[in-house]
């Protein structure tokens, strides 16, 4: 059984009720088909400006911003009645998931002269090794004459090793800047055809397909015969709206692409949203789409990311690199005054290095100790001005450790890792008196501790980090390698869709980097395994003969290998849950020259309230002999969604697992025989563990071996839920409550605190952006992701304004609510007194009553909410005694 924490919180969002990623007063409108946009768009012009249009194949539609935000929201509830319009979503932001940039090679990285190395030599890149790519390749697959389209930051298409031009005959031969440089997500975009990168991210990841081996460190992409798209997404810095995406998505697929990739997302769990549904249709229409499964591991179960929630789409788990490569600068040491060794360590900063050989002193002689330097050095420490102190990485932040030392003197330090994952850039900048950090490995550490233990005197002479040589190593990753990122996000969806479907190496990747930028860098993320799979797709076209995404998905999910639980330090004797992995591994060979095919790529059985359990899947023989195939079960560990000591929050990672399986049958026997070019379907009957506490959502999860006589062996994942998502608590109603703007601890007020707001529709003015103003702010916290969020205004009295809204009297919703399809987590709001139809409540006292529909709950019934209200409030407008209720504010537009 895994240990598990609890963590909880609020988040603040800064402005008037609005989920924090949504870009006021804009709206992504999706017409019927036969409409004239153009006259669309046209007819509302006096009210909205057009931000882009969406007129493609698959999308018919155009994002536009209201002019006046005050009523943007009763403009866009007017718009929504229009017989033209077949849905509309406001525009969302999402941002190139965090990521762990480990190392980038200096100025001084050597590079040859673009050349085409479409063929490669023999492949020994770990991840290639890991996945099977090296053996496709030493057959001289290598996806040639598949197009690949990235929808990133850009490409950084001048880099040798991608070719070194944009356009035909490149690399990197079409593609699109949908954005420009200064673009950050909420600023005006100014597009351009030239899709070049200064972000970093799209190129690590275009190294990743299609890296050719004309570069220093043997980096190789996965498929250096396809030509790649670069469709950019993002300015240099900020975020990405989804109409962007949207647009990026289906130029990419009227420009032919054979697929898309994207390492994009953002929390959510709904396949409803507008990008998930857009990407949803192109995979409909036959080109697959990869997408990052997300690095929110920490946050547990039920945290699908968009647009890999999307159904149909295939959304990349992340595992760690089975190796750590780390470029380190190279210098040497003596031990007493005998042969010089070389050493390899990443300055950080500062870095005057230069010149400086000194005699290493170390604070202790431990090498598990987790707080070396964390507290002030002992009296008798020596001056360590003339010495390079010797620091192990722990628990404290390198800033403290940097002190003490400093304190008694130090000038240049160097720091041991405590993991086996290289060596990183230490910033000691904020250290007064520090002249020069770096790290070196745990195991140059262990060395050095064990000739200093022993008496033994070491000398260190240090190198130029400007001018001195690199030398990049492979150390082995004993730790976490062929396991599961302890970063990967976890499904389900909250409607049960299995995510993610396959996992690939995404920890410790080397690869390709903006030449302005270092030109390589080893970078971690689920942005690194999702391109890997994306080359392996291309691979997959080439030998299969077909481009077909369930027919790719299903032969690299059947052939994949399911691994076991690690939770970054300890391995757990049980499979990792199918949540977690997905199908496991990909092996792309296998894949590749299977002749064993299934019809689909898993199984939900859903959860107790909807449970599916005979679910049925077709097994084919596309081979020349008869096969006999035999069926088993292999479970992989329940986990607990909810924590065990009552809390309705899901638990972070790592979640309670227990080793209880669902029961499995094969009501019409476990082995049958296939002869060539025959299929059979198979029925599975699932019974879900038992005595378990359904209460905390256990969510359990396995694989169908199916094993044949020709030495072929699939597996088939599944999961379901051992419990029931409309009984859990969705809304906690002790962090629903009411602070002041004024409240710099976001403390709740009393009951009866009174508001003093601005004039309706002043505030925005900066006369009024002063401490006399005072706004109510609303927090929420929902436990689980919620498809309808509602925010209603509840009079303290019989109000004759006030109608009933789903067994609710009230004088209406917020300003900007209901709110659709919310992932679970903390929001925030600020009020001014605004409705969501444009009208001010008048002068009063009032409750805010928050209402979230509960998962697979029916959002006209009253009884499928969960309520949560606040405590009683009075509001009161600058320069008005009172304020009577304000005719609606609203301008019609030409139909």
């Amino acid at each position: 059984m895994v240990g598990l924490r609890v963590i909880s919180g609020l988040l603040a969002a800064i402005g008037l009720v609005q989920a924090s990623n949504i870009v006021p007063g804009a709206f992504i409108v999706e017409y019927e088909e036969g409409v004239d946009i153009d006259a669309e768009l046209s007819s509302v012009q006096d009210v909205a400006s057009t931000r882009m249009k969406l007129d493609y194949k698959l999308f018919k539609g155009a994002s536009i911003r209201f002019h006046d935000a005050d009523t943007a929201d009763d403009q866009a509830d007017l718009l929504g009645t229009r017989p033209a319009v077949k849905k509309m979503w406001p525009v969302r932001l999402y941002s190139v998931p965090k990521h762990t940039v480990h190392w980038v090679a200096g100025d001084d990285a050597h590079e040859e002269d673009a050349a085409e190395t479409r063929q490669a030599p023999e492949d020994t890149f770990s991840p290639h090794v890991m996945t099977q790519v090296n053996q496709l390749r030493d057959q001289g697959v290598v996806g040639e004459g598949i197009k690949v389209a990235v929808v990133d930051t850009g490409i950084d298409y001048r880099h040798p090793s991608l070719g070194g031009c944009f356009g035909p005959g490149c690399l990197v031969s079409f593609g699109y800047d949908l954005v420009g440089d200064a673009f950050n997500g909420s600023n005006v975009p100014f597009p351009d055809p030239d899709p070049f990168d200064c972000g970093g991210h799209g190129t690590h990841v275009a190294g990743i397909v299609a890296s050719q081996t004309n570069n220093p460190y043997g980096i190789i992409g996965a498929a250096t015969g396809v030509t790649l798209g670069a469709y950019r997404v993002f300015g240099c810095d900020g975020s990405s709206p989804d109409d962007v995406l949207i647009a990026a998505f289906n130029m990419a697929y009227e420009a032919g692409a054979d697929l898309i990739t994207a390492s994009i997302g953002g929390a959510s769990g709904w396949s409803e949203e507008p990008w998930s549904v857009a990407v949803s249709r192109i995979v409909e229409n036959g080109v697959p789409c990869t997408i990052s499964a997300g690095n929110s591991g920490d946050e547990g179960l039920f945290y699908a990311s968009t647009a890999a929630n999307g159904k149909g789409v295939t959304a990349i788990a992340s595992i760690d690199n089975s190796v750590t490569p780390a470029l380190l600068t190279v210098a040497s040491y003596t031990v007493d005054g005998g042969a010089e060794e070389s050493l390899g360590y990443t300055p950080g900063q500062p870095s005057a290095w230069a010149g400086v050989t000194l005699p290493l002193w170390s604070v202790n002689y431990d090498t598990t100790d987790p707080s070396n330097a964390c507290t002030p050095l002992p009296d008798d420490t020596p001056d360590l001005s003339e010495y390079i102190v010797l620091v192990r990485r722990g628990t404290c932040n390198f800033v403290q450790k940097l002190a003490n030392v400093v304190e008694k003197g130090a000038r240049y330090v160097i720091i041991y890792n405590n993991v086996p994952t290289g060596a990183t850039a230490v910033s000691g900048t904020a250290v007064p008196g520090l002249e020069a950090v770096a790290m070196v490995t745990a195991d140059q550490g262990g060395k050095w501790i064990a000739a200093l233990s022993a008496g033994q005197n070491v000398t260190v002479a240090m190198t130029d980090p400007t001018t001195a040589e690199k030398s990049l190593t492979l150390s082995p990753n004993n730790l976490t390698g062929g396991f599961l990122s302890t970063y990967t996000s976890w499904g389900p969806t909250w409607e049960i869709d299995f995510k993610p479907q396959l996992a690939s190496p995404g920890g410790l990747i080397l690869s390709t980097y903006p030449t302005a930028l270092g030109s390589y860098a080893v970078l971690s993320g689920t942005s690194m395994a999702c391109p890997l799979v994306a080359g392996i797709y291309a691979l997959l076209m080439e030998v299969r003969g077909t481009k077909d995404p369930k027919t790719l998905e299903n032969a690299l999910s059947a052939t994949s290998n399911p691994n076991l639980f690690n939770d970054g330090s300890t391995t757990y004797p049980v499979l990792a849950p199918a949540a977690q992995q997905g199908s496991g591994l990909v092996q792309a060979y296998d894949a590749a020259y299977t002749t064993s095919l299934l019809s689909v790529s898993s199984l939900s059985f859903n959860d107790t309230d909807n449970i599916l359990p005979v679910q049925n899947f077709t097994v084919s023989n596309t081979g020349k002999t008869s096969v006999i195939y035999t069926l088993s079960h292999v479970g992989a560990a329940t986990g607990y969604t909810l924590p065990g000591d009552g809390s309705i929050f899901p638990a972070p990672f790592p979640n309670e697992l227990l080793d209880d399986y669902a029961t499995l049958e094969f009501p019409s026997g476990t082995s049958f025989t296939l002869p060539a070019g025959q299929r059979k379907i198979v029925t599975v009957k699932a019974t879900p563990p038992a005595g378990l506490d359904a209460q905390r959502l256990p969510v359990y999860s396995g694989y169908i071996a199916i094993n044949g006589s020709d030495s072929s062996s699939l597996s088939l994942p599944y999961l379901g839920v051992a419990g029931s998502l409309h009984s859990a608590t969705v809304l906690d109603p002790a962090l629903t409550y009411l602070s002041s703007s004024l409240n710099i601890n976001d403390a709740a007020v009393s009951a009866n605190h009174t508001f003093l707001l601005p004039p309706p529709g002043h505030s925005n003015d900066t006369e009024y952006n002063s401490n006399s103003t005072d706004y109510p702010r609303l927090f929420i916290n929902l436990a689980l992701g919620s498809a309808l969020v509602r925010v209603d205004v509840v009079p303290s009295s019989s109000d004759a304004n006030a109608t009933e809204s789903v067994g609710l009297a009230t004088l209406g919703d917020l300003y900007l609510t209901p709110l659709e399809y919310q992932p679970r987590g903390p929001q925030s709001a600020t009020w001014d007194g605004r409705l969501s139809t444009g009208e001010y409540v008048p002068a009063g006292f009032y409750k805010l009553a928050v209402r979230a529909l509960k998962i697979f709950g029916d959002r006209n019934s009253a009884d499928d909410y969960e309520l949560a209200e606040t405590i009683e409030f009075g509001i009161q407008y600058i320069g008005a005694s009172s304020y009577k209720r304000a005719d609606r504010v609203r301008k019609e537009w030409s139909a």
